[in-house]
């Protein structure tokens, strides 16, 4: 195993292999950082304690830890070893009494509040205390079994979604408590584990229900329509194929005409950037020209210095929607609508995810939908082919 000075710059160039395999640092005798097959690093110490047992428990995660703080704590620990104590012991014996309810604090403090957003910390922190804790909390985090945790999501049948979020919190939880050491690795108990509810892909919005839905929102109220400022916002929705945070937050100093872009310095995926259209740059003046002072491009009507209201917003989408004699489908389905035009557009691939702020393939194609009328185009398409060729090798055939 290889023997070297660990550094950020070392340990960032060490490249997974087919194999775990360890780099041992020369500066502190017994630390060092394993590297799984799948990239994972981890500082981990090896010594003997005052019985003569091998000790190598894992310190945490590089990134988690700096190479100084590894090696601090690894001293640390190798002093308590020469006076005769085993910190990896000591430490297991307090993790292996801590309950889900203890842990939920330390997995809030070092992962949520470090990186998710304020609505992901609120939604943490309600699902835990409305129905997690309540129902598994008093089990050890070390201890609880699939079949434990297959009882509480049968016990959430009565609610199907809030199973699925809870499973998706706990399972994190878990993954992060195998990495920090209070559960043996490969031992989520939430893996297989499956709930009535799935992620549904929204219905696309169909081409004859888009050209009502665009009569409604493009004309006045006096004209029959219900041109408004959440409607304009709808209408900047599909034009940019955004989120409605992106367009309900939207502040003017973020709109760069002279550049013809957009930079939202966060969004759900961090900082983006998105090209203004023709389509958008009308849409964004006709907003200059009612927006005043204020500084977001959709304003609170009641007060032009705040946003406006996810819930008027909402309820606008769902009144447009039954005007236009259209069926449910929430507002995502307006940028399921917008990626799927992008993707049959012709353009390639990269620029549309560049489009939809998508940075892997795999997502953005997750919103993109087959239409049905491109479906019987195309098996007609492949008819003709096939009639195509059959006459050629007919033809040569009866030539021969």
């Amino acid at each position: 195993m290889p023997t070297l000075k660990l550094t950020k710059r070392t340990l960032e160039a060490a490249e997974a292999k087919s194999k775990a395999y360890e780099l041992r640092d020369t500066e502190v005798v017994g630390l060092l950082c394993k590297v799984s097959p799948a990239g994972r690093k981890t500082f981990m110490l090896q010594y003997r304690n005052y019985e003569g047992i091998k000790r190598k428990p894992a310190l945490g995660l590089f990134g988690d830890l700096t190479v100084e703080q590894a090696r601090a704590i690894a001293q640390k620990w190798l002093a308590e070893v020469r006076e005769g104590g085993d910190p990896s012991r000591a430490r297991a014996e307090r993790r292996a009494s801590m309950t889900i309810r203890e842990f939920e604090e330390v997995f809030y403090q070092r992962w949520t509040l470090v990186r998710n957003k304020k609505s992901s910390q609120k939604l943490h922190r309600y699902m835990f205390e409305k129905y997690i804790i309540r129902r598994i909390g008093y089990y050890k985090i070390e201890s609880i079994s699939k079949k434990e945790i297959k009882e509480f999501v049968d016990d959430l049948s009565f609610a199907p979604g809030m199973a699925y979020i809870s499973l998706g919190i706990l399972s994190s939880m878990f993954k992060r408590a195998e990495e920090w050491g209070y559960r043996a690795e490969d031992t989520n108990p939430c893996k297989g584990v499956t709930t009535l509810a799935k992620k549904k892909k929204p219905r696309l919005i169909r081409q004859d229900e888009m050209a009502r839905l665009m009569n409604y929102l493009e004309l006045p109220e006096v004209e029959g329509g219900g041109r408004s400022a959440y409607t304009l916002a709808m209408r900047l929705q599909f034009a940019f194929a955004a989120r409605v945070s992106e367009i309900l937050q939207l502040r003017w100093a973020w709109v760069d005409f002279e550049r013809r872009r957009i930079d939202w310095p966060d969004s759900k995926t961090g900082p983006i950037w998105k090209p203004i259209s023709k389509e958008a740059l009308a849409l964004l003046q006709l907003a200059a020209a009612t927006a005043g002072d204020s500084p977001f491009v959709i304003p609170n009507p009641r007060d032009p210095n705040r946003p406006a209201l996810y819930a008027a917003y909402h309820r606008a989408w769902r009144k447009a929607l039954t005007v236009s004699g259209i069926e449910h489908v929430g507002t995502h389905g307006i940028r399921h609508r917008a990626a799927t035009d992008i993707a049959n557009s012709g353009v390639p691939l990269k620029v549309g995810m560049a489009l939809t702020a998508h940075s892997r393939v795999e997502v953005f194609m997750g919103y993109v939908h087959i239409e049905e009328p491109m479906v019987y185009d195309a098996a007609d398409q492949v008819a003709e082919s096939r009639k195509a060729k059959l006459e050629a090798a007919r033809s040569i055939a009866s030539g021969a």
